[in-house]
């Protein structure tokens, strides 16, 4: 099983209610924002680095975070890009 399928497999079973694959560019930037549903990322390739409530985290393959629903965030693309599986559930 790929690495993205057991990502999916993981959201589901954690009762996110929409799970999906997502692809950016190379430095693609997502300015602040925030979503009215927790939200949990696994990087499946490439590396993205999350600015969230003061500290700075960079996800890499394999690494997962997750945001709360209400909480501004900007994210930062690698030079790579990146892919990675996206999992939504409503609060």
């Amino acid at each position: 099983m790929e690495l993205s399928e057991r990502f999916i497999q993981k959201l589901e079973s954690e009762g996110f209610d929409s799970v999906y694959e997502w692809q950016d560019a190379p430095d693609t930037v997502h300015t602040e924002h925030s979503h009215e549903y927790d939200t949990a990322i696994y990087v499946t390739d490439g590396e993205i680095t999350f600015a969230l409530q003061g500290k700075t985290k960079v996800v890499a393959a394999g690494q997962r975070i997750d945001i709360p629903a209400g909480v501004p965030y900007t994210a930062t693309v690698g030079a790579a890009g990146a892919i990675y599986i996206v999992g939504e559930k409503n609060v």
